[in-house]
């Protein structure tokens, strides 16, 4: 069974020609080094000590957190809506520049 961004494919153990397998892996090493670097900087290294780069059956890459305590996980969850809600006030903070109209599709901002 695989969702239609491949996540939920068999990780890749057995390698078939033409497949870019090193291609995602790269991808998923840039994302889980990103993460990690992220995790240090709040002191949570520790709490994710399966975070690794990963590739499946499709060569796509995945970055795979590892098996996890239930408080992390509700932790990270909490970052990730704090997150969001700091980008959404951030963008609401920014009111769009309105436009004139000059005839025949130009605008002026």
């Amino acid at each position: 069974m695989t969702d239609r961004r491949g996540v939920v494919a068999k990780r890749a153990e057995d390698l078939v020609p033409g497949v870019p397998y090193v291609r995602g892996w790269v991808r998923a090493r840039r994302g889980a080094g990103a993460l990690a670097t992220q995790l240090s900087g709040l002191g949570l290294e520790t709490d994710f000590p399966g975070l690794a780069a990963d590739v499946n059956v499709a060569g796509d890459g995945l970055v795979r957190l590892g098996t996890i305590q239930p408080e992390t996980a509700a932790m990270l969850a909490e970052l990730i809506l704090s997150g969001l809600g700091a980008k959404s006030e951030a963008s609401s903070d920014v009111l769009p520049t309105p436009r004139r109209t000059m005839g025949r599709g130009a605008s002026v901002v």
